[in-house]
C-alpha cells in the first residue's frame, strides 16, 4: 500500500490503473521515422494513441513499417494523423497532396465526388497502418479574412459544408479509418490563428445554432467516431473558458444537446491559445474535467518528458480531487472503445475497397478550376516566368509542402523559370526577374494581403498579358489576361491550373 500526506492510502494496483488511464488519454507525437524506445515502452505501460506528423513520414513503405513497429508493441494502438488532403498533408508533405482539399470539393459541390475522394484517401491511410484521421474540417469559412481555415473549409455556406462534411465522414470511415471532425464548435468565424493566440467569436447563440453547429450535427448523424475541440472563446456559450476547456461546450452542448457519444479529442495543447494562457499540464486537466477524452499533444512537443509531465499532472489532479477518477476512467474507456472499432473496421474496409480510381484527386482538382478570360486566351507555347507571391504559411500548413504551378509548367513547357517574392518590393523584383518572358503570377488569398494586391496592380499595369492564378480562397475580383481560381494549393491543383495555361 502507498500512504499519502492526507492520510489516504492507495494500493499498487490502483496506482497502476490510474497511471495507465492517464497514459491512455494522451495522443503524443515523437521525432524521427522510427519509433523511439521510450514510445514503445509507454505503449506497453498503457499509452493507446500516437500522433504522426510530416517529420515522421518519408514514404508509404516507411510509414507502413513504422505503424507495424507500433502494433508489434500494442495491436490496437490508435495511429492518428492530420491528413486533410489539399494544403494540409502529412502523407505527401514533401511533394504536395494528390487530393485538392475541402474548398475545391465544395466549389465542385458534388457530394458523391467528396465521398469518393475521402474513400480513396482513407484506403491510402489504412494501407499505411493509420486508423484515425484528424479530419475533416467542418468549419464554415464565414470570415474571409480567417488566417487559419480558408481553403481547409468546404466553403461559406452552412448547408454546403454540412452535406460535404457528412459525405467525407462516411467515405473515410468506409475505408476503416476513423474520422475526427473538427474544430468544434466552429473555427471559421475567427480572425486570429489559435496556434498563436486565443481567438474569440462574438456571435449570438442562435447564429451558432443555425450556422456553426449544423455541420457537426451532420457529422454526428453520419456517425463520426471522433470530434476535435477548438481552442476558441465563444462568450455566447461560455464567457470564461475556451471550448476545449469548457464543460458547458463539451459536456453540456456536444454531449447533452447534440447527443454525441463518441471520442472528443482536443486540438494540440501546445498551441499558444492554451499553452500561453493555462499551460499544457493545467490545460490538460481542465480539458478532461470539461469532457474531453483524448489530449492531443506533440505537434511541437514530441518527447518523453512531455508525456511524463502530462501523465503525472492527470494523476495528481485525480488524487487532489480536481479531476474525478470516474471521469478519467470514462475518457480512457472511450479511447479503448475507438481502438476496438478500428481493429474491426480495418478488416472490413480492406475487404470492401471500391475502385474509385487512383486519379480521383486530380479529376476533382480539374473540376474545381474556375477560369475567367479563357475566350480570348491563347495557351502558352513558350516557357513563361512563374512569379509566386508568397505569404507566410500558417502553422497547420507549414513551410515544408511545395505549392504553386511552376513544377508542372516546367514539365509541360521546359525552360520555365520561377521565383518567390514577398513584400513591398515584390512587383519591381518580379518585373526585373521576368525580363521579356510572359508572367504567370501565382497568389494565395490576395484579398488578405495588401502587399500582394498592390504587387498585382503594378505587374498588370506594366504587363497586362500576365496570367493570374489564385490558389487560395478566390475572394478578390478576377483580373489578368487569364484568371484561374484553383480553390486550393495542392499539387493536383497546380497541375490542373498548368493544364489550362499550357492548353494540355
Amino acid at each position: 500500500m502507498t500512504t499519502f500526506a492526507s492520510g489516504t492510502t492507495e494500493s499498487n494496483s490502483e496506482k497502476d490503473s490510474l497511471a495507465r488511464d492517464a497514459l491512455t488519454v494522451l495522443q503524443p507525437g515523437f521525432t524521427g521515422t522510427t519509433a523511439p524506445d521510450w514510445l514503445l515502452r509507454r505503449l506497453g505501460e498503457g499509452l493507446a494513441s500516437v500522433g504522426l506528423f510530416g517529420r515522421n513520414i518519408a514514404s508509404p513503405q516507411q510509414l507502413a513499417a513504422l505503424t507495424a513497429q507500433l502494433r508489434a508493441e500494442r495491436e490496437d494502438v490508435l495511429v492518428a494523423i492530420d491528413e486533410e488532403g489539399g494544403d494540409v498533408t502529412r502523407l505527401e508533405v514533401g511533394t504536395g497532396s494528390s487530393f485538392p482539399g475541402n474548398h475545391a470539393l465544395g466549389a465542385v459541390d458534388d457530394v458523391e465526388l467528396t465521398r469518393q475522394v475521402a474513400v480513396e484517401l482513407g484506403h491510402r491511410l489504412a494501407a499505411c497502418g493509420v486508423n484515425l484521421n484528424w479530419a475533416p474540417s467542418a468549419d464554415i469559412n464565414s470570415d474571409p479574412a480567417n488566417p487559419v481555415i480558408g481553403v481547409r473549409s468546404f466553403g461559406a455556406g452552412t448547408d454546403l459544408v454540412a452535406r460535404h462534411t457528412a459525405a467525407y465522414v462516411g467515405g473515410l470511415q468506409s475505408a476503416g479509418v476513423a474520422a475526427c471532425t473538427k474544430h468544434f464548435p466552429g473555427h471559421g468565424d475567427t480572425a486570429v490563428d489559435s496556434h498563436h493566440a486565443l481567438p474569440r467569436i462574438d456571435v449570438s447563440a442562435p447564429v451558432l445554432q443555425e450556422r456553426e453547429l449544423a455541420p457537426f450535427r451532420a457529422a454526428i448523424e453520419a456517425g463520426t467516431r471522433a470530434i476535435m475541440s477548438a481552442h476558441i472563446l465563444v462568450p455566447a456559450l461560455d464567457p470564461d473558458r475556451p471550448a476545449t476547456l469548457s464543460r458547458r461546450v463539451l459536456t453540456g452542448l456536444l454531449r447533452g444537446e447534440l447527443g454525441y457519444d463518441g471520442l472528443i479529442v482536443t486540438d494540440g495543447m501546445e498551441m499558444r491559445a492554451i499553452a500561453g494562457t493555462y499551460g499544457i499540464e493545467r490545460g490538460s486537466v481542465l480539458a478532461l474535467a470539461a469532457g474531453a477524452d483524448a489530449i492531443c499533444v506533440g505537434g511541437g512537443l514530441a518527447d518523453e518528458e512531455t508525456v511524463r509531465r502530462l501523465r503525472d499532472a492527470l494523476v495528481t489532479a485525480v488524487r487532489s480531487g480536481e479531476l474525478a477518477e470516474e471521469r478519467l476512467a470514462e475518457a480512457a474507456g472511450r479511447v479503448r472503445a475507438l481502438a476496438r472499432w478500428t481493429t474491426a473496421a480495418r478488416a472490413q474496409g480492406a475487404a470492401a475497397r471500391p475502385d474509385t480510381g487512383a486519379d480521383i484527386g486530380l479529376l476533382a482538382a480539374r473540376r474545381a478550376v474556375t477560369v475567367t478570360g479563357a475566350e480570348e486566351f491563347t495557351p502558352l507555347t513558350e516557357p513563361p516566368y512563374v512569379a509566386a507571391l508568397t505569404p507566410v504559411a500558417n502553422i497547420a500548413v507549414g513551410d515544408d509542402t511545395p505549392w504553386g504551378v511552376a513544377a508542372e509548367l516546367v514539365r509541360m513547357l521546359p525552360g520555365t523559370e520561377t521565383g518567390c517574392f514577398a513584400g513591398e518590393e515584390a512587383a519591381r523584383a518580379v518585373l526585373e526577374a521576368a525580363r521579356e518572358r510572359r508572367i504567370v503570377a501565382v497568389v494565395r488569398d490576395e484579398h488578405r494581403h495588401p502587399w500582394m494586391a498592390g504587387a498585382l496592380d503594378v505587374i498588370l499595369a506594366r504587363r497586362p498579358d500576365t496570367v493570374v492564378v489564385e490558389m487560395g480562397v478566390p475572394q478578390a475580383a478576377p483580373r489578368g489576361a487569364l484568371h484561374i481560381a484553383t480553390h486550393g494549393a495542392a499539387r493536383v491543383c497546380g497541375r490542373a491550373a498548368a493544364e489550362v495555361i499550357a492548353g494540355v
